[in-house]
């Protein structure tokens, strides 16, 4: 029997409050249940899974609030260990889900906010052998401090082990220095001074194999540690009966292995101090996006600027930036002009020219001249904590294709167990003289081989340099999966309007029947327009001069255009429908309406006194980088497709200039989400890019969404992918990373299946009958470590990813100096 209590969403009276109170106790196992209206508590009774509670108030339009919560780990060296804490914390009542990431040695938690606090989990997972603490969420999980440690351990183990590996295994390479040693020490006394100094090497810097592993061990439930612990145990307790006790070893079985023992520990401990470093640097993305907030601003105070913390910021706060400073928070300039550099959040390289009213990003470095704005965001809501959020978030992911690693690291341990006695019994029974000291090698290799770190390395470790590149090239994936589903995505639809295009209209062309004159029909035509504001008003009155006539009569007519008088002339603006219902001919612009039409545009007509004077080509611009972006999408194989609300031929015009075959144009919102389904039909996985709020139902119902970073917080909310430099090369990016990080994660699972699948049957002796050769435990101790080395190296090449698209526009721009 568990009780549970819990917050519930989306209450507003006593009625709600019953409502959710009879979901919650129809709900499977549930034996009683109430719900509080006035602190918006559940309390429930019985035995049922925290899922079934969540599903039941969802469907009753009451949703329990979930709490995410995140700890950091000591003492997990493997796949077998996260597996263990997962299974640990998801055994805590009111746990949803865990997942445990070994690169990153943390663990995330959703749970049914209140049911369980943070203090609770930690204490269960260290419980479990594992110590665990809460995440500082202003620092990202370190492996500074396990490398000091780890290295100091190398080096001990290493300075205790080298007298004896280099006059065991020298005295077999070169007799005169075994002979040397006997004749001066003897063999009983050499072996006596082995047994110390392995002895100190297992209880001192090799004792975190026996303070971790053996307790598991014993509680049936062995890792990698346990591993360890066994094979160096039967190497140094054989060697120790050999050396104390020969007469229980049968005859001529009588050697040492303690060299065996203490280069097993070196090397382990050599090459978790290397793997440690490794994923230190796969965490440097996080570093530095956490290295550019400013520890100190300059804050206004009475009126003037005074050093203080970052902490002290408020809303509102004046802040001043010196040139060359980094600016500390998300805020709007109040005074000064200078270009900025957004490159660090945008990834683009371009500086941005900010002046009065501009809006400025935490963590952009400005210019060469002062800059003085005011705080609109801080702490925890600025971009840039956004940012670094949605890094961490999807670095903790577990993608489908860690499945099957994972269900084989569940049961890795024991299975090598009973491959290792499985070993030592055949060659005790079938092996040549002499078995047992033939089956003891083959047993510790085995046990030493076995590498469930790679496998459980092969996939965290790539995301997190994946994502990490990713977010320095301005690609945010705030869903980690989302990775593993772009990489299989088959065709790429856009939104036209704010993603393809600028999202403004703009005056791109007139045409004047005889005797007008260019100049002078576009000021009167913007001087009616004035007074609208349609966008296509805004865009002829951007284009004009500044010193408009005045206009007097003024009149709207709905859907069609306007009249008024100005400069004594009757004057006539809007669609040719308006012009001709007016009695106007437009034969004069007859063939320039029809070119402008064809071409897309949107269409303003003049008339001057009961005469067609001149026609002006409206369009919303393409951005400068779509083209290039659309070529790269073909080059690699992908299906583009282009989704808009625009009629057919405007949308068709855009569509034959970037290249789009696929158009579904004239489409409602919901029309977009039927669009998104028909392509899913037809080719396959779909990935949509959109802004705007009428972009969210299709990013939500494509395969993945992608947001662009200049849309709407409803766009970004429903993406699993955020592009921050507002720009469509970084669709090119996206897919480029994604691609290049799941070839990555399939190289390291590959490396770590085959490893061990061909090596623990090497180490059991499979090749001794064919060749002799049996596998020295003191290799398998190497090649293990390394195992786990190559795979971080493997991930650590992802940094290197060069963006695929750069932007398009002139990198070079002057700015006075100060």
């Amino acid at each position: 029997m568990t009780t549970l209590r819990f917050s519930v969403d989306n209450m507003s009276c006593a009625g709600c409050a019953g409502r959710a109170e009879r979901a919650l106790a129809a709900a499977p196992g549930v034996s009683e249940a109430s719900v509080n209206i006035a602190n918006h508590m559940a309390q429930v009774s019985g035995d049922f899974s925290p899922e079934t509670l969540r599903a039941a108030l969802k469907t009753a339009g009451y949703p329990a609030r979930e709490a995410t919560h995140r700890l950091t780990i000591e003492g997990m060296t493997c796949a077998s260990c996260t597996g263990r804490v997962e299974r640990a914390l998801e055994a805590v009542p009111g746990v949803l889900s865990a997942n445990v990431n070994l690169a990153t040695q943390t663990a995330t938690i959703r749970t049914l906010d209140g049911a369980v606090t943070l203090d609770t989990l930690a204490v269960t997972v260290t419980d479990a052998g594992y110590p665990a603490r809460p995440v500082d969420d202003e620092t990202p999980s370190e492996h500074h401090s396990e490398i000091e440690p780890l290295r100091r351990d190398t080096l001990i183990a290493g300075a205790l082990t080298l007298p004896v590996f280099v006059t065991e295994m020298g005295g077999h390479l070169y007799p005169p220095l075994h002979h040397a040693i006997m004749g001066s020490l003897g063999m009983q006394t050499f072996w006596v001074l082995q047994f110390l100094l392995i002895t100190l090497v297992l209880a001192w810097p090799g004792r975190r194999f026996f303070r971790i592993g053996l307790p598991l061990l014993a509680k049936g439930s062995p890792d990698m540690n346990s591993l360890v612990a066994l094979g160096t145990l039967a190497a140094w307790g054989y060697s120790t009966i050999a050396t104390f006790f020969p007469g229980l070893l049968p005859d001529g079985t009588r050697a040492v292995y303690f060299e065996a023992a203490g280069v097993i520990v070196t090397l382990i401990l050599a090459g978790r101090w290397m793997e440690a470093r490794a994923k230190g640097r796969t965490g440097a993305a996080i570093r530095h996006l956490i290295g550019l907030r400013p520890d100190t601003v300059l804050l206004s105070r009475d009126g003037e600027f005074s050093e203080r913390p970052l902490s002290e910021v408020a809303l509102g706060d004046v802040i001043k930036v010196l040139p060359g400073g980094r600016i500390a928070v998300d805020g709007i300039v109040v005074e000064g002009d200078a270009f900025v550099d957004e490159s660090m959040i945008t990834g683009e390289p371009v500086p941005v020219a900010k002046t009065s009213d501009d809006p400025v990003t935490g963590g952009t470095i400005n210019g060469r001249k002062a800059l003085i704005y005011r705080a609109t965001a801080v702490g925890s809501n600025t971009v840039l904590a956004r940012i670094i959020d949605m890094v961490q978030t999807a670095q903790g992911a577990k993608l489908p294709i860690q499945a099957l690693a994972d269900k084989v690291v569940r049961i890795f341990v024991p299975v090598v167990l009973g491959i290792a006695a499985l070993t030592v019994a055949v060659w005790l029974i079938v092996g040549p003289e002499p078995a047992l000291s033939h089956a003891l090698v083959a047993g510790v290799a085995v046990l030493i081989i076995a590498c469930p770190c790679a496998m459980g390395l092969a996939t965290p470790t790539s995301i997190m340099v994946g994502t990490g590149r990713a977010a320095e090239l301005g690609v945010l994936f705030r869903k980690g999966d989302a990775l593993q589903r772009l990489d299989s995505a088959k065709v790429i639809a856009f939104d036209k309007t704010g993603t393809l295009t600028e999202g403004r209209p703009t005056l791109v062309d007139q045409h004047c029947a005889p005797g007008f004159d260019r100049t002078e029909m576009l000021r009167l035509a913007a001087a009616v327009e004035q007074g609208s504001d349609h966008p296509i008003a805004r865009a002829i009155l951007a284009a004009a001069a500044a010193d408009l006539p005045e206009v007097t009569e003024s009149e709207t007519f709905a859907g069609y255009g306007l009249s008024a008088h100005v400069e004594g002339q009757a004057a006539l603006v809007g669609s040719e429908q308006h012009l001709i219902e007016n009695g106007v001919d437009t034969s004069p612009l007859r063939e320039a309406i029809a070119q402008y039409a064809e071409q897309g545009n949107s269409l303003v007509c003049l008339a001057l006194n009961g005469h067609a004077a001149a026609v002006f080509a409206v369009a919303d611009q393409i951005k400068p980088s779509a083209r290039p972006a659309i070529d790269a999408l073909h080059a690699a194989g992908l299906k583009v497709a282009m989704i808009s609300g625009d009629n057919a031929a405007a949308a068709q015009a855009i569509a034959r200039q970037l290249g789009i075959g696929h158009v579904t144009a004239g489409v409602r919102p919901d029309g977009k989400v039927d669009a998104i389904r028909d392509l899913r039909s037809q080719f396959g996985t779909v990935a949509f890019v959109g802004d705007g709020i009428n972009d969210a139902p299709a990013l939500a119902e494509a395969d993945i969404g992608l947001a662009i970073g200049t849309g709407t917080d409803v766009a970004i909310e429903a993406a699993d992918i955020v592009l921050a430099s507002g720009r469509v090369s970084g669709v090119v990016n996206a897919v480029d990373v994604s691609r290049q990080t799941m070839r990555n994660i399939r190289q390291n699972l590959f490396w770590a299946f085959a490893y061990n699948t061909a090596l623990i049957p090497v180490a059991a002796g499979a090749l001794y009958p064919a060749f002799g050769l049996m596998l020295s435990p003191m290799l398998g101790a190497g090649a293990m470590a390394l195992s786990s080395v190559f795979v971080l190296s493997n991930a650590l090449r992802l940094r290197r990813i060069a963006p695929a698209q750069q932007d398009t526009r002139d990198t070079r721009y002057v700015e006075a100096p100060a």
